[in-house]
């Protein structure tokens, strides 16, 4: 007759795999911790970019506009634009949704020159007015962002960034498996501060940890999806964009361009209940050399980051295709506004930056639990030598 394991037999495939989840823990964290602490950092002024921007004069003031004026055409918008650059073209217009008032129109040397080298000319939609011209890559923020999203090195910066991210997301997921062994009968939120100093900070760290947990994994998995974006952009193009404009792939580009009220009238026909967000010209990487790409969003905040692209005949200005974007580029428009807490207003940031601060202090009890863990094992290991040996390293 066989008994059932008891005892140490019993325990030890429960050690093995708390041994695991720990080794898990300590390595993921120690490897992308200062890369954490960096993201956190550069992350925490992040969250208000938009107010910090117009505190410091990035962005164009419109509060001189003029209050209840009509607003112009989109064809005098495109001819303000051409007035102020002329011998440039014009790629993008974009939308503020944050300003409805403002546009802004992103003007290059040529059709498909980088977007990194165009330059904007900002416009007042009440009017015509062209603003002062915004500057969205100088200033602090400008800086901030830049070493946040790829530590200025480009693509491979935001891929190193996204696995980073994944060794984040590792941590959290050991760390979790390790709360109910490592606490024990302990009540929740229970911090010994009778015993040694490090046990204390140890019953924080957990308490931080597992009450931040979900905000952690929404950060972590938002920033990984992020890291990603130039790729889904790229698989997007070469998937569902060349196949909505495929029959106009041997048609020459068109000699006149139509009238952009024209264009922006047969979208919005077409998704009535859907806002005007950005506008891809002929030719530049949003669109074909044959149409212009209307992307329109929703009015609800959730669906005001979900675009969806009418593709319209650059000559006719008549309507060839509208659908809605595929899954992952509807995961990645989900997730830019959700890593920096941009859905509910400044209520929402502030909750954002005070979890970031919390996240930063996690970062740093555990960097200090690991070294004064090493420290004990080095002393048990001089005074223990033969149980050190034993056991395969210093004892507990």
């Amino acid at each position: 007759m066989d008994f059932p394991e008891s005892g140490p037999a019993r325990r030890a495939p429960h050690l093995r795999s708390l041994r695991i989840w720990s080794n898990i823990h300590t390595w993921t964290s120690l490897i992308c911790t200062g890369f954490l602490l960096l993201l956190c950092l550069t992350g925490l002024p992040l969250i208000f970019h938009h107010e910090l921007n117009h505190a410091l004069g990035y962005q164009p003031d419109l509060s001189k506009g003029p209050d209840g004026a009509p607003r112009v055409s989109l064809d005098r918008v495109v001819e303000a634009a051409y007035d102020r650059r002329p011998g440039e073209v014009i790629q993008f217009i974009g939308f503020d949704r944050d300003e409805p008032h403002l546009i802004n129109v992103a003007m290059g040397r040529s059709i498909d020159s980088p977007y990194e080298e165009n330059n904007l000319v900002a416009i007042d939609w009440r009017g015509g007015t062209v603003l002062e011209a915004p500057k969205p890559s100088e200033g602090p923020v400008a800086f901030l962002l830049k070493l946040h999203a790829d530590l200025f090195l480009g693509l491979p910066g935001k891929l190193f960034l996204g696995l980073m991210a994944f060794c984040f997301l590792l941590a959290i997921v050991s760390g979790v498996a390790l709360y109910g062994p490592f606490r024990g009968k302990l009540a929740f939120g229970t911090v010994r501060h009778g015993r040694a100093r490090h046990i204390a900070w140890l019953d924080l760290h957990s308490l931080v940890g597992i009450a931040t947990l979900a905000w952690m994994l929404v950060v972590g998995t938002t920033g990984m999806v992020n890291t990603w974006a130039d790729l889904m952009l790229k698989l997007w193009q070469g998937g569902q964009l060349a196949e909505m404009t495929g029959r106009y792939r041997d048609a020459p580009p068109p000699r006149r361009l139509a009238s952009l009220e024209t264009v922006v009238s047969h979208a919005r026909a077409a998704a009535p209940d859907m806002t005007l967000t950005l506008i891809a010209f002929p030719g530049s990487i949003l669109t074909s050399r044959n149409h212009y790409a209307v992307f329109m969003a929703g009015a609800s905040p959730l669906t005001a980051r979900l675009l969806k692209p009418a593709l319209v005949d650059g000559e006719t200005g008549t309507l060839t295709e509208l659908r809605d974007m595929p899954w992952y580029m509807q995961a990645l428009m989900l997730s830019q506004p959700l890593h920096f807490g941009d859905y509910g207003g400044l209520p929402l940031k502030i909750l954002w930056a005070v979890l970031d601060l919390a996240t930063i202090w996690l970062l740093v009890s555990g960097l200090y639990l690991w070294i004064v863990r090493r420290r004990r094992s080095v002393v048990r290991a001089v005074a223990y030598p033969s149980r050190a040996s034993a056991d395969g390293e210093p004892a507990e």
